[in-house]
């Protein structure tokens, strides 16, 4: 019977970096490092180098065929064994006897583990640069565009859509610079057999680690028992929550500023693109809904991670089978969000009149604090300065009146400021601070750092 998919991860949600978790990739990567295991018994003299060459050779998805280890995994029930057995098949003048000389099935595993990981972070390195590039491009395009800035929900003060797309920029940034902190700390394997004692390769245990390492341009563990520790496994999938959760909150917020209510920021529409079965005229945000939804499933993947750290004594199996689900959704998971959001951003759409509407909506309510650290430098007190703003906001919001009108008929205020200063004052286009020169010195410095 054909294979029927199942996942979403194999159709709907794939990306090019599911090619690094495919069954012959992890074939491959084992072989890779068995190989390299007999290269290194050669040149330390405990096989002989026409066997290292031979097993060398045959330790390639030439040779060795998926089909035939998932036939000898069916009888054996040992997915590494079968892997083995079946290169010891293909290997001639005797060099079968030397394949897999000292190791224990972990030692090939989890090496060929951190080679995949590595793969993975660099490429996710990749993509994520992909959408810093796009998110620089809005911040910049964006620095002088005024909006409202909001707290709790509620219309703060001014900002700027620059300041908004700078400080998703700068979130993106430091997850790049944790890729590179956590590929040095993936980057360890083992060869140092079943507890982790070495017995297996005799006086040479250090020396075999040390080599094969190099050869596969990875750092030898000091201590092990019969695993690399899963700390740094759980590292990994923390990190790509880390990732998803910046970038589900981008998402959401994508989502909140397309509201009908706000509708300043939108997620492209395709010409033909429709929004409800049931209702035409909805433009739906499901492209970034979609992003927080996958979120949530790569943020869940952490408690089996941590949870894969307490094994017993010097190892037991229950790590496996969740590690198998755990690494390869999280990865193809969230490289498909990475992308869906790059293609969002690349088609947003900004609708100006909106947003100057909106950021005069409380009717310049929202420059009180402007207004009260004025009233301090003519002389009235901070705390008196705030009552008299938050008894006009009350009175305007009640009347549905204008600030400046209320505040026209306060003679505290009116002794301070003309008519036209105190009109002048409510240009919520004159207080945003030191927004655009945050969003250039954080430009310049992304800039500078990519070499961009």
């Amino acid at each position: 019977m054909d294979h029927k998919f199942i996942h979403p991860i194999e159709t709907r949600y794939r990306t090019d970096i599911a090619d690094l978790f495919t069954e012959e990739k992890k074939l491959e990567n084992w072989l890779k490092v068995e190989g390299v295991l007999a290269e290194v018994h050669a040149e330390l003299g405990s096989i002989p180098k026409e066997a290292a060459k031979e097993i060398s050779m045959k330790a390639s998805l030439n040779y060795v065929n998926l089909e035939r280890v998932k036939e000898i995994d069916k009888e054996i029930h040992h997915d590494l064994m079968a892997m083995i057995k079946a290169l010891a098949e293909q290997c001639e003048d005797g060099a079968d006897k030397y394949v897999h000389l000292g190791a224990t099935s972990y030692d090939i595993e989890d090496t060929a583990t951190s080679l995949q990981l590595r793969e993975a972070l660099n490429y996710i390195k990749t993509s994520l640069l992909e959408l810093l590039k796009i998110l620089i491009k809005i911040t910049e395009e964006k620095k002088e565009l005024v909006c409202i800035g909001r707290t709790h929900g509620q219309h703060a003060i001014p900002t700027t859509y620059g300041m908004r797309f700078g400080v998703w920029a700068y979130e993106i940034n430091r997850h790049l610079d944790r890729i590179s902190e956590v590929l040095e700390r993936i980057s360890y394997g083992k060869m140092s057999g079943a507890v982790g004692t070495m017995a297996s390769f005799g006086e040479k245990g250090i020396e075999i680690q040390k080599l094969v390492m190099e050869k596969l341009e990875l750092n030898p563990v000091l201590i092990a028992n019969q695993v690399v520790q899963r700390d740094r496994h759980a590292e990994v999938i923390f990190l790509t929550s880390l990732i998803g959760q910046t970038l589900a909150k981008i998402a959401r917020e994508n989502r909140v500023l397309q509201r009908n209510e706000i509708a300043e920021m939108f997620e492209p529409f395709k010409k033909k693109q429709v929004g409800s079965s049931t209702m035409p005229h909805k433009r739906n945000p499901h492209k970034s809904e979609r992003i927080c939804s996958i979120a949530r499933i790569i943020k869940s993947n952490v408690i089996p991670a941590l949870d894969n750290i307490v094994l017993e004594d010097e190892r037991d199996i229950t790590n496996s089978a969740s590690e198998r689900v755990i690494i390869v959704e999280n990865f193809i998971l969230l490289d498909y969000i990475i992308k869906e959001l790059v293609k969002n951003l690349e088609g947003i759409e900004f609708d100006a009149a909106k947003i100057e509407e909106n950021l005069n909506l409380t009717k310049g309510a929202c420059l009180t604090e402007k207004i009260m650290v004025q009233l301090v430098n003519k002389g009235i007190g901070r705390q008196e300065g705030h009552e008299i703003l938050r008894q006009a906001a009350i009175l305007a919001r009640k009347e549905d009146r204008y600030m400046k009108d209320i505040l026209y008929e306060n003679k505290k205020v009116t002794n301070l400021f003309s008519k036209e200063e105190l009109s002048d004052l409510f240009d919520a286009h004159k207080y945003i601070g030191k927004a655009i020169v945050q969003v250039e010195n954080l430009i310049k410095f992304l800039k500078n750092k990519y070499n961009w």
